[in-house]
């Protein structure tokens, strides 16, 4: 009778562990799957987020050469009229993230700081040199330079950054909504992101 008791014992640990390990090595398929999950999504984001606008700038160009010592003066000035194409995006295939599989976390890292570009458009009107202070290339040069700063200015003062933050934080919820639906957790530098509305307060993190 001792036998067969024993023998019973022995047969129900081999089926618990049996069934033990059966179910942890399902759990462990199911995060790797999960996990797999999440890489896909964030590849398939990775993409450039764009945001454009349209700029123009009426510049007038002045530059005085002194001849003769301070006798005589060579004028040279310019009307320039730019239309520029401005673009503001974000290159999400530079986001760095960890996954942790054991916390089932995703934690995002760091987030590309946008990539701003300008495609000026020149047009030269009422364009005069005198003789000895013609227009060289340096003047073209400096043109371009002082309008592309005045430019960064008129960006800095739109709301063109600030519409491509939320495009970004767009795209961003989505990394939330799939970890919330696997039942993982969201990260942003170490603090964890829980609802939608901390979401929404990373765009000024981002600044």
């Amino acid at each position: 009778m001792r036998k067969i008791i024993f023998g019973v014992i022995i047969t129900l640990v081999i089926l618990f562990t049996f069934k033990y390990c059966e179910d942890k090595k399902e759990a462990e398929i199911i995060i790797e799957e999960h996990s797999a999950l999440i890489q896909e999504q964030i590849n398939n984001v990775g993409k450039l987020v764009v945001t454009e606008g349209h700029f123009s700038e009426v510049f007038s160009y002045k530059n005085s050469k002194a001849i003769f010592g301070d006798l005589m003066s060579a004028e040279k000035k310019a009307l320039v009229v730019v239309n520029a194409d401005v673009t503001v995006a974000y290159d999400l295939s530079k986001i760095e993230y960890k996954i942790d599989e054991a916390t089932k976390t995703l934690q995002i890292v760091s987030i590309p700081k946008e990539e701003i570009k300008i495609n000026p458009d020149f047009e030269y009107y009422d364009v005069q040199a005198d003789f000895l202070n013609q227009f060289e290339a340096k003047d073209y040069n400096n043109i371009k330079d002082t309008v592309k700063t005045s430019l960064m200015k008129k960006i800095e003062a739109s709301d063109l950054k600030s519409n491509a933050q939320n495009r970004l934080i767009s795209e961003l919820s989505k990394f939330f909504i799939l970890t919330k639906s696997l039942g993982w957790t969201l990260q942003y530098n170490e603090s964890p992101i829980e609802d939608s509305i901390q979401l929404q307060n990373l765009e000024g993190l981002l600044n």
